[in-house]
């Protein structure tokens, strides 16, 4: 029964349908993309971690104003905040865990939407979805915020060679999708994220969005285990963002309480999506 509660509180946060997902199950030997050795596999596997890194990078891809304003003008991410993390849940779930030819059909899918995405920015500078400067902001932000809230939240913690590993395998994917040169370390990622800053801006766009993820959407009974998923996503930014959108920095009890926190409702909600997209993935490799 408990198991059932989180996994309807989860399909409520992200808006899936919750089917177990036999799609992963063949064909039978395809490793996907990056196989079940790969470091992408073990982060990607941990809901709790991919949902709270999930909030984080929203709203560091949010701060620069190209990458805003692509979302703002082209998708209904402020009126389905759920719909769009279902979404990029199962992008993400597609493109690690599926075959060759799912991952391959998402890649393209998205492409081909970016193909059509272009507009201004709030300053009225012109911006289009493929530019591969701006696809590296999304790629850059979005890894680095999953392997920060793994890095925080599981244990064993990877090591720095893991860690570096884990953006080799993403730079395949960011390349994929039309970034260009993107690093495939923890420091090159670091220093690439720093080097957009003279172009980052909060504006009232971005504080918009901000004030969603901080009052996401949720019912009665799910709204506890949502707004703590939400605090913990503010929590795993990193500490140059906090003056940036006028927020304290967390002291460290704070962020020792929420982690706590989490830690404790992770162990049913690991128990309760057990046998999930990984766990069939890995029936579709070895049989």
């Amino acid at each position: 029964m408990l198991d059932e509660l989180i996994r309807k509180t989860i399909r409520e946060m992200v808006g899936g349908s919750g089917g177990p997902p036999v799609a992963f199950l063949s064909p039978k030997g395809d490793r996907g993309l990056f196989g079940p050795e790969s470091i992408a596999w073990k982060v990607h596997a941990d809901f709790i971690s991919m949902m709270i890194g999930g909030i984080s990078s929203l709203v560091l891809q949010a701060l620069h104003p190209q990458a805003l304003a692509g979302v703002w003008d082209h998708s209904s991410f402020r009126k389905d905040l759920k719909g769009r993390l279902g979404r990029t849940a199962y992008f993400i779930a597609a493109t690690t865990y599926g075959s060759h030819q799912m991952a391959h059909d998402i890649i393209h899918k998205v492409n081909k939407i970016h193909q059509h995405i272009q507009g201004k920015d709030e300053f009225g500078k012109p911006y289009i979805a493929t530019d591969p400067h701006l696809l590296a902001w999304v790629h850059l932000t979005e890894t680095f915020s999953f392997l920060e809230a793994y890095q925080n939240y599981r244990y064993p913690k990877l090591t720095r060679q893991e860690q570096d590993q884990y953006f080799k395998e993403m730079k395949i994917l960011g390349e994929m999708l039309g970034a260009q040169n993107l690093p495939d370390t923890l420091q090159g990622t670091q220093a690439a994220i720093q080097s957009y800053f003279p172009e980052l801006h909060y504006g009232e766009r971005t504080q918009s969005i901000i004030q969603l993820l901080d009052d996401f959407p949720s019912d009665l009974k799910s709204k506890p285990f949502v707004k703590l998923i939400s605090k913990a996503g503010f929590i795993n930014l990193p500490d140059w963002v906090y003056p940036m959108i006028g927020k304290r920095t967390p002291i460290f009890l704070e962020r020792l309480a929420i982690q706590k926190s989490i830690d404790l409702i992770a162990i049913p909600v690991r128990q309760a999506l057990k046998d999930g997209v990984a766990a069939h993935s890995l029936r579709r490799v070895y049989g």
